[in-house]
C-alpha cells in the first residue's frame, strides 16, 4: 500500500495547498457555522463530527475519495499521494473529513498523515 499525505484546510485563509486531489466541501454539505451553537466549536468537538459526518452525501464522498486515492497508489509512479479537502474556514467540515477518509485509509491498509492547516486558526467572521 502507498503513503497517503492529508491536508484539511479553510479557503478563506489562504490558497489550497498542492494535491493530487483536492475536495472542495463549501457548496454541497452543510456548513455547521451556520449553528451558534456550534460555530465556535471545531471537529475536535463531538457534535461537529456528529453534524458534519450525518450531512447526506459526506460518507460516499469520503468512500469516493478513497477509491480515487487507490487509483492513484495503483499507478506506476511511486511516491506519496496528496489529498486536500476545504471548507470556509478549515474548522468544521475539512477536518471532519479528512479524519473520516485517514480512517478508512488506514483500514486499507495505507499509511496516512493528517495536517489540519487552519483548524486552530480564529473562526472567520462572516
Amino acid at each position: 500500500m502507498s503513503t497517503v499525505e492529508i491536508v484539511s484546510f479553510g479557503y478563506l485563509h489562504d490558497a489550497p495547498p498542492d494535491a493530487h486531489l483536492t475536495i472542495d466541501l463549501r457548496h454541497h454539505f452543510r456548513d455547521p457555522h451556520v449553528s451558534p451553537e456550534l460555530r465556535y466549536m471545531s471537529a475536535d468537538d463531538e457534535p461537529v463530527r456528529n453534524a458534519v459526518m450525518g450531512t447526506p452525501g459526506i460518507a460516499a464522498l469520503v468512500a469516493a475519495t478513497a477509491t480515487a486515492v487507490a487509483a492513484f497508489a495503483a499507478g506506476p509512479s511511486a511516491g506519496t499521494v496528496t489529498v486536500a479537502d476545504g471548507c470556509a474556514g478549515g474548522r468544521h467540515r475539512a477536518p471532519t473529513f479528512a479524519r473520516a477518509l485517514a480512517d478508512r485509509l488506514t483500514v486499507a491498509g495505507h499509511t496516512v498523515t493528517v495536517h489540519h492547516r487552519d483548524l486552530g486558526k480564529d473562526v472567520v467572521q462572516r
